[in-house]
């Protein structure tokens, strides 16, 4: 099994990183190209203008080039995570991947450089002379103690900001774990005794960074591979290691654990034996940090110490250590301010402010089982807590600010938060609420289309993710052929449930059931039988309202409409619903946009508008999303009579009365919905600021042609339909989605099922 799931890995990163072009990156032009005028203004003769301006001042680089949100990523290979020291060229994946995760979390542009040097003075003198291409430079993967010397000097030498996150990320994020920690069992950081086994960059870093937030040196103990740094070994250590050389005869770690108030381990897997925690202080906090199995397992440190705190880097346990919660906020607030660099009190912001937001309740669940709320199992946020930028970034300028390091100080706070509030919903994290939140619940979910190649492989993702448990639609045969043919690792019983429409033993019953719900209606009982055999959404239906399932997803077969009717006539309808509806969902660089009907009522009544403008309301509560609704029309604001318009202008009267609370406005064409400077030459005084995120439409052609269009002239990448009324959860997919996409509808669906 495990040999198996390795290679099932392999041949799925592989494949991620072959298709559909090779690599993570590429280059997108910001400006037009589409004529003559525009070639001319982007390059010659044009673009000797803000060259001209360039040189007569530097900082004018900043307003006409991309030079102030663009990072490299930096690294000579010689200390890749889990794979040592594999050269520069073999490094580019985890570079390229290191310059997506910029983009992703912070949306900052990013460029990965692979420096064939190992010699440390000359890597220097490569990487120094590139200061006027970048905003930042972000070193990665380079070995201790080489990579010290390297950032010293280049941050001397270079007037923008120098960071080896391997050092600093890690040490921000250790930080807030220990001041947390700390403060939850009332201890004293600066009294508190710490232990670390592991010398190299990250573990010096750790240890300076935690003295900038009140440890004190002399309470810590370092262990290399050799055993504790001590006076006596002045020989064998560097000037890094032996700044926390102790005075003492003791050699090795386990001599000095008594009394430990804290355990950092950033050495190698089992360097943490269960008798070290013994005479530990009362309530310890144990990291063990390395990667993939940790110094200790938090099973056996538990079994140990059951008093004790444990942080891992795992994903797969409650407080992982991850870089990703500090280095793209912590640059995007040092890109923003024109930090010159990323001093220690730009660092101690980042901690500070990490450690805040765990004392905020999570935005979700915790995937682990337990609640998102400051404690021994939530010393820290969850890496994709979509607060994390809102937090970092202005705590980091603004230190960066008070300690003069700032050539572009932020001058409206509120201003720069709302841009970053706008961001989080503009990079595809969207989805990330929804995920925590399903994960461990074990909601089922039915698929109708279960013999389907993107339906296997998303239950493939939904297994290794515990977002639910699938249950396939399909013959058990048809099922396990493609699950090898695909080279997954699925196993019907163990990892998923079959329904096989030509032979299951509640086949009768589910005939039974269904004839009653439709007998009335024209249906016979041999008509049923033929049915229940054949349909697979309505099989899915019965087994939701039967209480075997928790959400169906189908659709990839035969018309929506039909899909629809089927649903209705076998789950029915909610209790306050008198329709169905349709709400899609759009990601695109500029944001998310929400829109609807787009699926189902051709003509529908103003009342029934208000019941689907309430339903998608209810529907964004669930990406912690709050609507900005907008009712379209040809017209603005009474500015022309007809149905449609006629018809949006009682919806929006309706809705104020009966939802007062609702942002909405209109009726209004497309363009005032998405300009607030267009809006308010009709109504300045709107109750809708800036754009709106939620779009209905007076009918069925207007929002499925817009619906389409928006999708294929903007890229984006598109969630749903979501099917709105149904009495449980219950969805229709397009026929050419992913599998990403029936990955995503079944997040949402079981997120129904959750309830709330």
């Amino acid at each position: 099994m495990a040999e198996d799931k390795a290679a099932s890995l392999r041949e799925a990163a592989l494949h991620f990183h072959e298709f559909p072009k090779p690599g993570k990156l590429e280059i997108v032009a910001t400006k037009p190209l589409a004529n003559t005028r525009d070639l001319s203004l982007a390059y010659s003769p044009g673009v000797a203008i803000p060259c001209e301006e360039i040189a007569a001042d530097p900082q004018a680089a900043y307003k006409y080039t991309s030079k102030g949100n663009l990072v490299a990523v930096i690294s000579n290979g010689t200390a890749v995570l889990g794979l040592g020291n594999i050269g520069a060229l073999a490094s580019k994946p985890v570079m390229e991947g290191k310059a997506v995760l910029f983009k992703k979390f912070a949306g900052i542009d990013s460029i990965d450089i692979e420096v064939n040097e190992q010699d440390p003075q000359r890597f220097i003198e490569i990487v120094a002379p590139l200061e006027p291409s970048f905003g930042g430079i972000n070193l990665e993967d380079i070995k201790a103690p080489e990579c010290f010397e390297i950032e010293e000097a280049l941050r001397e030498r270079m007037n923008i900001p120098v960071f080896h996150d391997d050092q600093h990320g890690t040490a921000i994020i250790v930080a807030a774990a220990v001041l947390n920690a700390m403060q939850l069992v009332s201890k004293d950081i600066a009294k508190a005794k710490i232990v670390t086994s592991g010398a190299g960059a990250a573990a010096i870093a750790c240890m300076n960074m935690l003295i900038a937030v009140g440890a004190k040196r002399e309470n810590i103990w370092i262990a290399d591979s050799k055993g504790l740094v001590t006076k006596k070994r002045d020989n064998s250590v560097d000037r890094w290691r032996g700044a926390f050389a102790q005075a003492s005869d003791k050699t090795e770690l386990s001599e000095v654990m008594a009394g430990a108030d804290i355990y950092v381990g950033l050495s190698k897997a089992g360097a943490l034996k269960p008798e070290m925690l013994k005479d530990m202080a009362e309530n310890p906090l144990i990291l063990a940090l390395s990667n993939p199995i940790p110094e200790i397992m938090p099973e056996l440190a538990r079994e140990a110490r059951p008093d004790a705190m444990i942080c891992t880097g795992r994903s797969d346990y409650p407080n992982q250590v991850n870089n990703v919660l500090c280095f793209p906020f912590l640059f995007r607030g040092a890109l923003d301010c024109g930090a010159t660099v990323i001093n220690e009190e730009m660092k101690a912001a980042a901690a500070h402010a990490i450690a805040r937001l765990a004392h905020e309740p999570g935005l979700e669940a915790s995937a682990h089982g337990v609640p998102a709320i400051f404690g021994p199992d939530y010393l820290i946020p969850n890496p994709f807590d979509q607060r994390l930028i809102l937090r970092i970034a202005p705590a980091v300028a603004k230190a960066a600010m008070e300690s003069g390091v700032a050539k572009r100080p932020i001058t409206d706070f509120a201003a720069y938060r709302d841009t970053l509030n706008r961001f989080v919903f503009r990079s595809g994290l969207v989805m990330k609420p929804m995920i925590e939140r399903a994960q461990g619940q074990n909601k089922r979910i039915i698929f109708a289309d279960g013999e389907d190649e993107r339906v296997l492989r998303a239950t493939q993702v939904m297994l290794e993710d515990n977002i639910g448990r699938s249950i396939l639609i399909g013959r058990p045969s048809v099922i396990e052929q493609r699950i090898e043919r695909f080279g997954l690792t699925l196993q019907a019983g163990r990892d998923f449930d079959v329904v096989n429409p030509e032979d299951d033993p509640r086949y009768r019953d589910y005939v039974a059931d269904f004839h009653e719900l439709v007998g009335r209606k024209g249906v016979t009982p041999d008509t049923a039988r033929t049915i229940v055999r054949t349909n697979t959404t309505v099989i899915g239906a019965l087994a939701v309202r039967r209480g075997e399932a928790d959400a169906l997803i189908c659709g990839l077969q035969g018309r929506f409409i039909k899909h629809a009717r089927d649903i209705q006539s076998v789950i029915g309808l909610a209790a306050d619903s008198r329709q169905l509806s349709a709400l899609s969902m759009l990601v695109m660089n500029r944001g998310v946009f929400f829109l609807a009907d787009t699926y189902v009522n051709i003509d529908p009544t103003a009342e029934e508008i208000v019941a689907i403008t309430l339903q998608a309301h209810n529907h964004l509560k669930r990406f912690n999303i709050e609507a900005k609704a907008a009712l379209l029309s040809y017209s603005n604001f009474g500015s022309r009579d007809g149905t449609t318009s006629e018809k949006m202008r009682v919806v929006y009267e309706t809705l104020k009365h009966v939802a007062p609370d609702l942002v909405v406005d209109g009726e209004m064409q497309g363009d005032l919905a998405i300009n607030e400077s267009l809006r308010e030459r009709y109504v300045p005084n709107s109750v809708l600021k800036g754009e709106a995120n939620l779009l209905i439409f007076p009918n069925l052609e207007a929002a499925n042609l817009s619906v389409t269009l928006l999708k294929e002239l903007n890229n984006a990448l598109p969630v749903g339909p979501i099917l709105m009324g149904t009495r449980q959860p219950a969805h229709i997919l397009a026929p050419s989605v992913t599998s990403r996409g029936i990955i995503n509808m079944a997040t949402i669906a079981a997120n129904e099922a959750i309830g709330g």
